[in-house]
């Protein structure tokens, strides 16, 4: 670790449960910073093995709760940036986070914002998308606080959007369909490249009231990328232009064929029409390292795929899906309507191996039962415009609150004793799926499964009672199976020296 000689300086971090946020708050840790993250939800945090951070509970889209969050702050990172667009739609609700950050900030006497937007010329025709970015980067700029704009294009990592928007298509579709937009010329640049610059401007006071433009070491076009991921995983993949491909069908046919979902893909691929490059190379030449070139980005983002090694994916934020309104918190004690069926089941298995095989469901492993009937689930919600099953999980055998699992997403997690899941696919009303692990005896533990369903209106009730005999015969057999792999555990565990 190295040492800072200034312990009193505060780095707030907003965004810290995103993409970008989640991989910067270690560094600056490592780093010697002392360091406050802002959430919504405290809880998310939890599992991280963050030592030493401050938590902050607060929303930028509450101008009240950000006083306290601020109070003698030195620099922020503002890394918000919502997808989904909501009724409001994302630009208008971008925009009035930003003023409430900046009016904030100024308030409290913050001497310097640090901010992530996007690639592409001001002077150009920009996408809805692109264009909030950088009327973010004005608002925060108006209210008089230092602001250091870095402008990105496509972000190369493991569980990044952009990264699994070209991995997707290109593993799964042997010919690539060929929008004009695949022709778009872009400098993609590493994960690791956009970190090690958010960490370094901060003893950089040169960078300070600056734009300035980070790419990698190659320019390319969309089409390119996904011709030299395949060259990176020995696929052999055919470009075929379809020039008619508009951004409307474009999105739905991304929508078919990778995780993201129609109101994510959407503002993503009208952005994808800009050209975004670096034309001013000053960044590169304050900082004086050469950025990673895409296929050495790709090799690294597949081996930390590959070894479980993903610090965080982009279907980890909650503002990538849902609006300020949309939250949807376990009601602890039983409310009017609510809804639960309840399943239990004693087993031999230690509480470990219960919980183990609870961590590994959902993504690849599946869910033990019925997994027909599951993927029949996620195509149709996929269909509605749900997010599916297609998210899978960020890596294969570990959980954090927050973690998104097919569509599900981790809302409470005690290790060896609780697992709640709230569903995100679409339903008429609210609906989660709680395991409880209780020992009854030295040698016995029951494993109880809740699934409580909170119905909206007469459409919700009639959506319960016409599919209960099917959650009958998926929940009883599903936790049946949960005790039956944990027993093998158990068993394979208790024959194996030690």
């Amino acid at each position: 670790m190295i040492e800072r000689t200034d312990e009193s300086r505060t780095i707030l971090v907003t965004g810290a449960t995103g993409y970008v946020g989640g991989r910067l708050v270690p560094r600056l840790l490592e780093r010697g910073y002392r360091v406050r993250c802002l959430v919504r939800d405290a809880a998310r945090l939890e599992g991280r093995g963050w030592n030493g951070v401050e938590v902050a509970t607060g929303d930028v889209l509450e101008y009240s709760t950000l006083a306290p969050a601020l109070q003698e702050v030195d620099t922020a990172y503002y890394l918000v940036h919502a997808m989904a667009g909501g009724e409001e739609g994302f630009e208008a609700r971008d925009l009035y986070a930003a003023q409430n950050f900046g009016r904030a900030a100024q308030a409290a006497g913050v001497r310097r914002i640090i901010y992530l937007g996007g690639l592409g010329r001001d002077e150009d025709e920009l996408s809805p998308h692109l264009r909030s970015r950088h009327e973010v980067g004005e608002q925060l700029r108006s209210w008089g606080v230092a602001v250091t704009e870095f402008r990105a294009g496509v972000i190369i990592g493991a569980g990044s959007i952009s990264f699994d928007l070209v991995r997707y298509l290109t593993e799964r579709v042997p010919i690539l369909i060929s929008p004009k937009w695949v022709s778009t010329l872009t400098q993609p640049i590493a994960i690791d490249d956009v970190l090690r610059y958010l960490v370094e401007c901060l003893e950089k006071p040169e960078t300070e009231k600056r734009i300035l433009e980070i790419g990698g070491r190659d320019i390319m076009s969309y089409g390119q990328m996904m011709l030299a991921y395949a060259k990176v995983r020995g696929l052999k993949r055919w470009l075929v232009p379809v020039p008619v491909l508009t951004p409307r069908l474009s999105s739905w046919w991304v929508r078919l064929v990778t995780p993201l979902p129609v109101s994510v893909a959407r503002p993503l691929i009208d952005g994808l029409k800009n050209q975004v490059i670096v034309k001013d190379p000053a960044a590169q030449q304050m900082f004086g390292f050469t950025p990673m070139g895409y296929e050495d980005a790709v090799r690294t983002a597949l081996r930390r795929a590959e070894t479980g090694n993903v610090e965080t994916i982009w279907s980890g934020a909650l503002s990538t899906f849902t609006t300020r309104n949309s939250s949807q918190p376990f009601p602890h004690e039983k409310t009017d309507g609510m809804i639960s069926y309840r399943r239990q089941i004693s087993t031999k298995a230690s509480a470990t191996d219960i919980f183990r095989v609870l961590s590994s469901l959902g993504g690849k492993t599946g869910w033990l039962y019925a997994d027909i009937l599951w993927r029949l689930r996620g195509y149709f919600d996929q269909l509605i415009g749900g997010v599916g099953l297609s998210r899978g999980r960020r890596v294969s055998n570990e959980l954090r609150i927050g973690d998104p699992l097919d569509f599900w997403r981790v809302e409470a997690l005690v290790p060896d004793q609780l697992l709640r899941l709230r569903a995100e696919m679409k339903v008429p009303g609210k609906a989660w799926l709680q395991f409880e692990i209780i020992p009854q005896d030295v040698s016995r533990v029951r494993i109880i499964q809740t699934a409580y369903y909170e119905p909206k209106g007469l459409v919700g009730l009639l959506y319960w009672y016409v599919l209960y005999p099917i959650h009958i015969v998926i929940f009883q057999g599903m936790i049946t199976a949960i005790a039956h792999k944990a027993e093998s555990l158990s068993n394979f565990r208790e024959k194996t020296p030690a």
